[in-house]
């Protein structure tokens, strides 16, 4: 009986820090069952040696940020079967998306001795403005065990299993106590996607939204109660402009309060 060929995994970096790769990498245990299931074919994060294309699954981390990488992710997508992005940079731009809100050419000139050699988009985008993307997965970085959910349910054929709800729920299942009911802090718990296990409120910090916002998130109800803590509308901006500022919901609602 003939082996049924394994799939190919190609992993991707554009601008970023290189945390969401490292989350794989990070699985230690369970890469090995991954290797058994598919072929790495291109991961340079964790060997020199690069298959070519086709590929069955694409991994992409990173933002668009520079001419020649909008032309090197349309090459990425015409050879992947599925592309999928992962973590924060990848979904909305990254941290680096904050200059989406300023002219970069400042940045340029007071950063580099010779601006004239640097060439630069205006703007951080995420990979969904540039091709089709078959799955979005967010943090900054991901959660590694929602990655293994989403490349089993790929390679299986079905819909991948990540809950849709908020970090406020994270914090309810581990029995936390709201830290902007109890104490005044700021959190974007309540409209943002839960995936990192109530990390910063097991801390007694509010949530930063690494995970994005949720899906039909009540951002300016929840500006509205920042306001009544009594934060001006800089701080209401900066609040919303974080690991996903760029995510549509964090961008409408930080543009509203700036002045």
């Amino acid at each position: 009986m003939v082996k049924s060929k394994k799939p190919k995994l190609a992993v991707w970096k554009f601008a970023s820090c290189d945390g969401c790769q490292l989350s794989l990498l990070d699985c230690e245990d369970e890469l090995l069952d991954v290797a058994e299931i598919v072929e790495i074919a291109n991961f340079p994060e964790a060997s020199r040696e690069v298959k070519p294309g086709p590929y069955d699954i694409s991994l992409v981390e990173g933002s668009i940020t520079t001419p020649h990488d909008a032309e090197r992710i349309h090459k990425i997508r015409r050879q992947s079967k599925i592309l999928i992005t992962i973590g924060a940079c990848a979904t909305a731009g990254g941290i680096q998306a904050l200059r989406n809100f300023k002219d970069v050419r400042e940045f340029i000139n007071l950063v580099y001795a010779n601006p004239k050699f640097i060439s630069t988009l205006q703007n951080s985008t995420p990979i969904s403005h540039h091709v089709y993307v078959d799955y979005e997965l967010r943090g900054c970085p991901i959660n590694k065990y929602q990655l293994l959910e989403v490349l089993n349910a790929f390679i299986n054929n079905r819909k991948p299993n990540i809950p849709n709800t908020s970090v406020c729920i994270e914090c309810k299942r581990k029995g936390i106590t709201c830290v902007m009911v109890s104490e005044g802090k700021v959190c974007l718990g309540p409209v943002t996607h839960s995936g990192c296990n109530a990390l910063c409120p097991s801390y007694n910090r509010g949530c930063f939204g690494c995970y994005g916002p949720k899906e039909a998130s009540n951002t300016s109800s929840l500006a509205n109660q920042f306001e009544s803590m009594g934060l001006g509308n800089y701080d209401i901006v900066r609040t919303f402009r974080g690991f996903n500022a760029y995510s549509d919901a964090f961008r409408k609602e930080s543009e509203a309060y700036e002045k």
